[in-house]
């Protein structure tokens, strides 16, 4: 009984994976011009991380105090511009990244790195669960060698944590440019709750998230 549950899941994820796209049926308008990038504001820092799909990353950073906006995008690779179609064919370089807009007065980027590490398994290579291929690898862009040191630091104690088996295997890159993803992206996780993927993955890892940054969620 247990190997045909797997099995149904199994089928169900190949169904409704993070690379679904939209088609013809789809009873609302569905918005496939990249989102615009917010405005930052005076005493605002901005981060920018991927972690395995961005419909659950983007919802588990605008989860945290602090944090005023996250988008959903790209970023990582050589292509400028990308469109999904292009990113999930794994020959752009890019991950589906998520920058965020926070304030770094009531929440710091070391607090940020831990969420990130909290949101996802950093010791997969080019994968996170069910999704594979190295546009959902794990990814921090640091903007500045301060942020680089903040990062390899976080790394040094995620490994020590005793949280994963395995070793980290985060790639540290300098950050180059981020590409907003399509508007039915943003938001993504809040606006189809009842979506397959969302139901089958995304929402255990975000509740996951939650339970590990309990002190850093919004009431």
């Amino acid at each position: 009984m247990k190997i045909y549950v797997h099995l149904v899941v199994i089928v169900a994820l190949l169904f409704a994976g993070c690379q679904q796209r939209p088609t013809e049926k789809t009873p609302t308008v569905i918005d496939i011009n990249p989102a615009k990038l917010p405005v930052i504001q005076p005493g605002e820092a901005v981060a920018t991380v991927a972690g395995g799909c961005f419909w659950a990353v983007q919802e588990e950073m605008k989860l945290l105090k602090g944090v005023r906006t996250a988008v959903s995008g790209y970023a990582g690779g050589d292509l400028a511009f990308p469109t999904y179609e292009q990113v999930g064919t794994d020959q752009t370089g890019h991950a589906e990244a998520v920058q965020i807009y926070y304030n770094p007065a009531v929440i710091s980027y070391d607090v940020l790195l831990d969420a990130f590490f909290a949101g996802h398994d950093a010791t997969q290579l080019n994968r996170q669960g069910p999704d594979i291929g190295k546009h959902y690898r794990s990814v921090i862009f640091f903007r500045t060698p301060a942020e680089k040191a903040r990062v390899d630091a976080a790394i040094q104690r995620e490994n020590a944590s005793g949280h994963h088996q395995g070793r980290v295997v985060t790639q540290v890159v300098p950050y180059a440019a981020f590409y907003p993803a399509e508007g039915y992206h943003q938001d993504y996780y809040r606006q189809n709750p009842y979506n397959m993927y969302i139901q089958l993955v995304s929402k255990a890892k975000v509740e996951t998230f939650a339970e590990r940054m309990e002190k850093w969620v919004r009431e």
